[in-house]
């Protein structure tokens, strides 16, 4: 006997092929997915063959990466991803945008109020000691508030100038540059002082409006140890931890004893330094010092670029 078979499947394989009766296998290693109708005819040893033959249908389901629904989660899926790398690098070239001019105002503001208010000043004493010339003692001390301003806006600038540095947002840079200030800012108040600040300090990166803020907060404590506390003496302490850092101030003056806890929280300056902190995503407390003094403490996250 011979035989014959052939798939149909929207013209495929439109001829026959023929095997031998010892055979008697068709091999398909390649169908597509997709309705066939397999068909087999056989020949007698006369070599009459069998037109009607035989016929099996056959469905070959495809694969799950294949259907329609996969396709179109997918599809979706990567339409999603799109959008959203989209929007996350729109988002971020945003803030960037906001941030910049965010950092120009306040560059604007702090000349304009530190040092457009120092330059008005001098100016102002320079007409004073023009009209008092007549007057040596008067001109004297004109002439030692003009250097004194000078000096004040000297150091304006020189902190203007540290706090758009885009080198020192680091926690080495802030640390490093409060320490500096502070001592110098203590000795010319002829307060002793003791800085408990480790020795190696990691270049950990801080944004710049974070580390404006606690310079800030800190330059605001130390400013009320000289002006209101009446200490002697003051301590600095940073304590190091893996997710943040607490920077400690403390002094040994008269404290919160004759104020009242709530109402030295809502103080405009004690105000302003909680809400700087607030801002850089830290806290900031008072509370009293192991010698009767007042202690504060700012704590700031680390790892917020």
């Amino acid at each position: 006997m011979r035989f014959k078979y052939r798939m149909e499947e929207k013209g495929h394989e439109t001829g026959w092929t023929e095997v031998d009766s010892r055979t008697r296998t068709a091999h398909y290693t390649k169908l597509l997915p997709g309705d066939y109708m397999f068909h087999v005819i056989a020949a007698n040893e006369d070599g009459v063959w069998n037109e009607t033959g035989a016929s099996l249908a056959i469905i070959v389901e495809p694969p799950f990466w294949r259907k329609w629904w996969f396709i179109t989660a997918v599809g979706l899926v990567v339409l999603g991803i799109i959008v959203a790398v989209v929007q996350y690098f729109s988002t971020q070239r945003l803030q960037r945008q906001l941030a910049l001019e965010k950092e120009r105002r306040r560059i604007a503001r702090d000349i304009h109020d530190q040092v457009g208010a120092s330059l008005t000043q001098v100016s102002m004493l320079g007409e004073m000691v023009e009209s008092d010339k007549e007057s040596p003692g008067e001109v004297e001390e004109h002439g030692r508030q003009i250097a004194a301003t000078a000096r004040d806006t000297a150091k304006a600038l020189d902190e203007i100038v540290w706090a758009v540095n885009p080198s020192n947002d680091t926690l080495d840079g802030l640390v490093t540059y409060f320490c500096k200030y502070a001592q110098e800012y203590l000795s010319v108040a002829e307060l002793r002082y003791r800085l408990d600040v480790p020795s190696q300090l990691p270049a950990t990166p801080i944004p710049p409006d974070v580390r404006h803020n606690v310079f800030l907060a800190a330059k605001e404590a130390v400013t009320n140890i000289v002006r209101h506390a009446g200490a002697t003496s003051a301590w600095i302490r940073l304590r190091l931890e893996p997710s943040r850092f607490i920077l400690e101030i403390e002094d040994n003056g008269k404290g919160m004893a004759g104020m009242d806890p709530k109402h030295a929280q809502t103080r405009n300056g004690m105000s302003n330094m909680r809400k700087r902190l607030e801002e850089s995503g830290g806290s900031c407390t008072f509370s009293p010092g192991a010698e009767g003094g007042t202690l504060v403490r700012l704590t700031v996250p680390l790892g917020k670029v």
